[in-house]
């Protein structure tokens, strides 16, 4: 159906473009970005339907909506499952373990840039190029202290480092999630981009380590971080869902968020251990306290006042982001229904190619984010092998990076570093970051260049 140059088609491209705009100065009028993207899907279905009804067709956009809503309900519940497991970890204390044994090492400034940089690398594949990015970056606030160049430098380094290392996994990434659940790339095949991301945080740190001064920060006062119990079961439980979530793909050819949802159960169900042993302390507790004696784990209780809740975790959820998904999910689903984004695979991937519009793709995702942009080259699903599938991964994935807005990562270190990791003091690196985009891009076509031939 052409409905292309319909009104309601053209209306629609126009609340989207509005809803984005509020989306992209999120950070200047303080307006939650998942806020105007919510309004904007639904005025945008409302046309949809208003469109298929004025040709006669009842029942299609009912349809369409379903699929979206489909799509967008399994990527929301694979993340609140991982969210729920990262802010277990962290609520058990082993990021904090972390940063303060990273923060009473006594590096010099250089050091701790490359060591930062190479852990959120490292990290970022398990448990997220954003939590990665914020925990790393709290080092180099702590470390840096009144010494803002470095401070600067090292949140772009953590945030490329973060980006490029979530960019072969699906785990890493909201975009290689959205890849691996469509089921272009499969979970072993993300591995064949470690090289080409390996080069792009590489390049560009290299660049940047020579700004980097090599004296010792200002001594720091001393923390002291200690892992709660339970907290490397937890880790075990974090592995094993991730074990379930590729298995039941890879093996059974169901939802991966099966396996993810699976292993919350069993986290929930380590919750209910730790809540009871938590109230049996409290009563162990009381009855020492009655008799005169103090009981051996009193400091744990007063510690944690209240019993351990999963819930807690489960409520500290991204839940801006996730609500986010929703609706950027349905908006761009909206425009497809349309027939825009079939308009626009015909230009990009048809007239352009493949291989130069999934480089346009990385440069789209560093000025609009980068995932509405995957959304929407998942949405017109064109025809391509596995090295072409690889390499919009890739380039979505990093292509981020050389903006401070272009990645989730980004804009948390904007947050958490204001002032002094800012929009202008990352764009002055631009250059040294888009040096390292190139060069991972040759990278993927040197090593992986039979993916090509697929």
């Amino acid at each position: 159906m052409e409905l292309t140059t319909h009104w309601a088609g053209l209306l629609a491209i126009a609340i989207f473009i509005g809803a984005y705009v509020l989306v992209i100065f999120e950070e200047n009028i303080h307006l939650r970005k998942s806020k105007p993207v919510i309004v904007a899907a639904g005025f945008i279905w409302m046309l949809v339907a208003v469109a298929y009804v004025s040709i006669g067709d009842t029942h299609g956009a009912e349809e369409l909506i379903g699929h979206s809503i489909l799509e967008f309900a399994e990527l929301f519940l694979f993340l609140l499952a991982a969210m729920t497991f990262v802010n277990t970890m962290q609520e058990r204390g082993i990021f904090a373990v972390l940063r303060v044994w990273l923060i009473n090492q006594g590096f010099s400034l250089r050091k701790i840039f490359w060591y930062t940089g190479a852990i959120a690398f490292v990290m970022s594949p398990i448990a997220d190029n954003l939590t990665t990015a914020l925990v790393l970056a709290t080092v180099i606030i702590t470390v840096g202290g009144n010494n803002y160049k470095f401070v600067a430098l090292g949140c772009v380094n953590i945030v490329v480092a973060a980006n490029a290392g979530g960019a072969f996994s699906p785990f890493g990434d909201i975009t290689t999630l959205m890849v691996w659940q469509h089921g272009s790339v499969q979970f072993t095949e993300f591995f064949a981009l470690v090289i080409p991301s390996v080069v792009n945080w590489l390049v560009t740190a290299s660049i940047l380590s020579f700004a980097v001064s090599a004296g010792h920060p200002d001594p720091v006062v001393e923390e002291e971080a200690k892992l709660q119990y339970g907290a490397m079961v937890v880790v075990a439980l974090f592995l094993l869902t991730i074990v379930m979530a590729v298995s039941v793909h890879q093996f059974l050819h169901l939802p991966p968020v099966l396996g993810m949802m699976t292993g919350l159960g069993f986290l929930q169900l380590f919750g209910y251990f730790l809540q009871q042993r938590d109230r049996s302390k409290h009563q162990q507790t009381v009855h020492g306290s009655a008799l005169g004696i103090t009981a051996s784990h009193e400091g744990d209780i007063k510690a944690n006042k209240k019993f351990y809740d999963i819930y807690e975790n489960l409520r500290r959820a991204e839940w801006d982001t996730l609500m986010f998904f929703y609706g950027v999910i349905l908006c761009v689903g909206g425009l497809g229904a349309f027939g825009y984004l079939a308009l626009l695979s015909d230009l990009m991937y048809t007239d352009l190619g493949a291989t130069t519009t999934n480089i346009l793709v990385g440069v789209a995702s560093a000025v609009v984010d980068n995932i509405p942009v995957m959304f929407a080259v998942l949405a017109m699903n064109p025809d391509m092998n596995l090295g072409q599938w690889l390499l919009v991964t890739l380039t979505a994935g990093v292509g981020g990076s050389m903006l401070s807005i272009g990645s989730a990562a980004g804009v948390a270190v904007m947050g958490q570093a204001r002032g002094i990791y800012t929009f202008f003091s990352h764009l002055k690196w631009t250059w040294a970051i888009a040096l390292g985009y190139i060069a991972s891009i040759a990278a993927h076509f040197l090593v992986n260049a039979d993916a090509f031939k697929l």
